[in-house]
């Protein structure tokens, strides 16, 4: 089995673990404008922890996060200190293989693709791209519920020529209903696909979702990926939340997080989906850097 690129864990919850200021709804956006220290020191675990990519912290920088009049006021400045960060950390730990994804969040809020407005959604993207765009190595549009939130990333960075990577949250499931993946839009597995390959994605993946639920899209999307002839890396990044049908809304609260997801459990997840054909594995809420330090050194 060919070595997997390994990322970072979630970067909010560590941010909370470490006693940064930390809160709804501003989220990890807080610590970048009250405590950016604590940013690059949670950088700075998970490239300790064996991670290839860093990811932005610039995924709170959205309006339903920072407020309308904020982020016009300070988006692209945030996000420009979000990528500076990330790169700064690089340099002084001296990890120079590592790179860093510049983080491209859902527009509208967590898990909710009924709220996407495509006539919106460039203008807020845009000054998140220009602030990151110095810095960053690749793309990584994170936690997408639906296609159409992909599309909107997809065309603004046509012709940027930097990787661009994908990556989907899937409705959370049951036991009984872990094999039937799908987007929180309820489009399919292979839907996404289609889109990455059109678009020319460089790596398709699924994030913020339970484990339980991602072998089975990775098994989808390498059978669709190696149906339609393409190249195409798939990657997963769970998150810690609890497994509950009548979970808080993402963007109202902050879930508690599960306690059967230590790193030596979690790595047997990061097992399964690496046999099913995942090439990218990391995590995302709740994931820390002892995790990826488990999976770093069951990969070496």
């Amino acid at each position: 089995m060919k070595q997997p690129l390994i990322l970072d864990g979630g970067m909010g919850r560590e941010l909370a673990r470490s006693g940064a200021p930390f809160r709804q709804p501003e989220w990890s956006a807080l610590a970048l404008i009250e405590a950016p220290e604590a940013v690059q020191a949670v950088h700075a675990s998970y490239i300790a922890a064996g991670a290839g990519v860093i990811t932005t912290n610039s995924y709170a920088l959205v309006p339903f996060h920072i407020g309308e009049e904020r982020f016009a006021r300070e988006a692209k400045v945030l996000a420009d200190r979000a990528g500076r960060m990330a790169r700064a950390v690089v340099a002084a730990t001296g990890a120079g293989h590592v790179r860093v994804a510049g983080s491209l969040p859902p527009l509208f809020g967590s898990y909710r693709p009924d709220l996407f407005r495509s006539d919106d959604a460039a203008r807020l993207l845009a000054p998140l791209v220009d602030g990151l765009s110095g810095h960053v190595d690749l793309w990584l549009a994170e936690t997408l519920s639906a296609t159409a939130e992909a599309r909107v990333v997809a065309d603004m960075l046509a012709g940027d020529g930097r990787p661009l990577w994908l990556s989907f949250t899937l409705e959370d499931a049951d036991d009984d209903a872990a094999d039937l993946a799908q987007l929180r839009s309820g489009e399919r597995v292979e839907d996404a696909v289609a889109l990455a390959l059109e678009c020319g994605a460089r790596a398709l993946l699924f994030n913020c979702s339970q484990p339980e639920v991602m072998e089975a899209a990775v098994i989808r999307a390498v059978a669709e990926r190696d149906r339609a002839g393409g190249k195409l890396l798939i990657g997963v990044y769970a998150n810690a939340f609890p497994r509950e049908p009548e979970a808080a809304p993402a963007n109202e609260t902050i879930s508690p997080i599960r306690d059967d997801l230590d790193p030596q459990r979690y790595l047997l997840w990061v097992r399964n989906w690496l046999r099913a054909g995942a090439g990218i594995v990391g995590g995302c809420c709740g994931i820390g850097p002892e995790h990826i330090a488990a999976i770093a050194a069951d990969c070496a």
